[in-house]
């Protein structure tokens, strides 16, 4: 019905709203409505929190009216006791007449049981409304349960040329902040990224020559997880990335420990299969989502594996006229392209994504 439709559509605005704060738990959104009217409405806001639907059905002032409600839902309604009780049985026990679902819960301990316990409350469930939009939305936690890894994403910056880097032997130079390729309010956007992405991973060099910290500053929000792989630790304590203001993981092939609250050190082996190694660490400490952002080396190491989902191509209007050329994406799997001021942003998904 074109009325279940518009009503879900509520539900993945406001599931979007937890975005940032609820990995690894997906975005959820969820609205209560009677005679085609909006009583109450909620959404996901932290993980360990409310779900979606306490927050929806809590927000109901008349609590009998949701004896003749249907509650529209972006993702199937839990049914296992975890931090929060079971939703499905919360929509139970609230008598509600009809549910609205997205998606199926890929996660095995619902994958299906919540709405089992819905019908078998005699509760009509109609799913898969808008579910591929419902998909996309939580690809990060679809990718997470589905294909038992993070959700990559491959960020990079670039010159009008396609210039990644100003100085083509790939080491530092003097005043770096001169050639910097995203304007302030693209900065604002990699901001954004890192609040609403698990960790970002950079190559040692990266670390080396840009001492970049990784963190959120343009926006409020939570700093991701920092990676880097450094093959033999030859990176200095003193640049940021050992700052020790945010967890930090340094994969090598010499050491393996915990080195304080903030520092681990994962040992991996470099004979085959690194990346897979990085990435199964990663999901080992509940990584659902992974950004990639450089360097060179780094990012073509992804894309040759193609152990990747989404790419973020920002391009300066600058000029470089020499340096190292930013990896070759695939045209074909360019999905859209928008301008924030002076930089363009192409976006690509692997084939496969979501």
């Amino acid at each position: 019905m074109q009325t279940d439709k518009i009503f879900m559509q509520r539900c993945f605005a406001l599931a979007q709203k937890g975005a940032g704060s609820v990995a690894p738990n997906p975005m959820v959104g969820a609205v209560v409505v009677v005679d085609n009217q909006i009583i109450g409405e909620g959404y996901h806001k932290q993980f360990g929190k409310a779900h979606a639907e306490v927050n929806a059905v809590n927000s109901v002032e008349n609590k009998e009216l949701l004896q003749q409600a249907t509650v529209y839902v972006s993702l199937e309604p839990c049914s296992h006791y975890g931090k929060t009780p079971p939703c499905a049985e919360l929509l139970i026990n609230s008598k509600i007449k009809r549910c609205v679902i997205a998606n199926t819960d890929p996660n095995p301990k619902v994958a299906g049981k919540g709405i089992q316990m819905l019908q078998d409350a005699g509760i009509e469930v109609v799913c898969g409304v808008e579910k591929e939009q419902g998909r996309y939305l939580n690809r990060r936690f679809f990718c997470f349960q589905e294909k038992k890894r993070p959700y990559i994403i491959l960020k990079t910056a670039q010159s009008l040329e396609g210039y990644i880097d100003i100085n083509p032997e790939g080491t530092a130079v003097k005043d770096r902040q001169k050639y910097w390729l995203t304007n302030d309010a693209a900065k604002v956007l990699v901001h954004r990224m890192r609040a609403e992405n698990d960790a970002f991973l950079v190559g040692a060099n990266t670390v080396l020559n840009d001492d970049c910290q990784l963190n959120v500053r343009y926006i409020q929000g939570r700093n991701p997880i920092r990676a880097v792989y450094d093959r033999d630790l030859n990176l200095p304590h003193s640049l940021n990335f050992f700052d020790g203001t945010q967890k930090t993981i340094i994969f090598n092939n010499l050491r393996g420990e915990k080195a304080s609250s903030s520092l681990q050190y994962v040992k991996i082996n470099n004979q085959s299969g690194y990346l897979q190694q990085i990435i199964d660490s990663l999901y080992l400490e509940g990584v659902s989502s992974l950004v990639v952002e450089g360097g060179r080396k780094t990012l073509q190491a992804f894309l040759d594996s193609g152990l990747w989902d989404e790419a973020v191509v920002f391009t300066s209007n600058v000029l470089f006229n020499k340096g190292i050329k930013n990896p070759v994406i695939d045209s074909r799997l360019k999905a859209s392209t928008s301008w924030v001021s002076d930089n363009r942003i192409d976006i690509y998904y692997n084939d496969n994504a979501f």
